[in-house]
């Protein structure tokens, strides 16, 4: 398997195996959409890991498959290739990507689909699609907007050079910085705390934030407000406003 699913702790760890580059051929880019509807429908997954490895995250997509592809190849694949990355988007759980060494094309993209980016202090991020007379094709001109700001995201599309994570981490394009020993042990961490969280308010809050980015903002609100009224009719509610009236903040146990 060039990817797979492995889940302990409450937390599913998506993990790329395609060496040496992790190249996201088509057989990789159908079974990245397949897995992540996995975690989706699992109930034993409360959270998500996006993984390369140690050496390298993913150095993009497999150029020599895409180079055999002519125009109408591409339009009958393009929706299938932007449709996996949407379904890595759309996991209703927490997703932290664990970046180290190359991520560059779709390799950045896939980290784009996280809703957190921890990086290796050796990381590299860019969108060289440029170089090769093309564009982004998997979200990248979409994704990357609206996390850095238009004129950033030009900027890393127009030029295609890639960024170091000291830059990455400056302009918004990861999260956090650490030691490339540390990176997917800091990200499971991470994914595992929340995994102990209320799972129905989770998914409130990344779908309220998510749904209201793609809104006006009366939209937005009308999706935030939504959510909040039916969160009063979970147990996990009743649990963390009891525990908070009772023991003070942050000692509840969620179901």
């Amino acid at each position: 398997m060039t990817i797979s699913l492995e889940v302990s702790e409450g937390v599913g760890t998506i993990l790329l195996n395609r060496p040496p580059m992790n190249a996201l051929d088509i057989a990789t880019q159908d079974a990245l959409r397949t897995l992540a509807e996995e975690a989706t429908a699992r109930d034993d997954v409360r959270a998500v890991v996006l993984y390369g490895g140690e050496k390298v995250f993913a150095a993009g997509a497999d150029i020599k498959e895409m180079q055999t592809m002519d125009h109408a190849a591409m339009v009958a694949r393009s929706r299938a290739l932007q449709d996996s990355f949407t379904a890595v988007a759309r996991i209703p759980k927490p997703v932290v990507a664990a970046i180290t060494g190359y991520a560059l094309g779709g390799g950045c993209e896939l980290t784009l689909c996280a809703d957190y980016r921890i990086a290796a202090d050796n990381a590299k991020l860019g969108q060289p699609e440029i170089l090769l007379g093309l564009i982004p094709g998997a979200g990248g001109t979409q994704r990357l907007s609206r996390l850095i700001g238009p004129s950033k995201a030009k900027d890393l599309i127009f030029t295609g050079r890639m960024v170091k994570a000291d830059e990455a981490l400056a302009l918004g394009l990861v999260d956090r910085v650490v030691p490339a020993a540390e990176v997917y042990e800091q990200a499971h961490a991470w994914a595992a705390k929340l995994a102990q969280g209320p799972a129905i308010a989770l998914r409130a809050a990344k779908e309220s934030v998510d749904g209201g980015l793609e809104a006006d903002i009366d939209t937005g609100l009308t999706i935030e407000r939504n959510w909040f009224s039916a969160l009063f009719a979970t147990e996990d509610r009743e649990i963390g406003m009891r525990s908070f009236v009772e023991e003070g903040p942050g000692k509840a146990k969620f179901v």
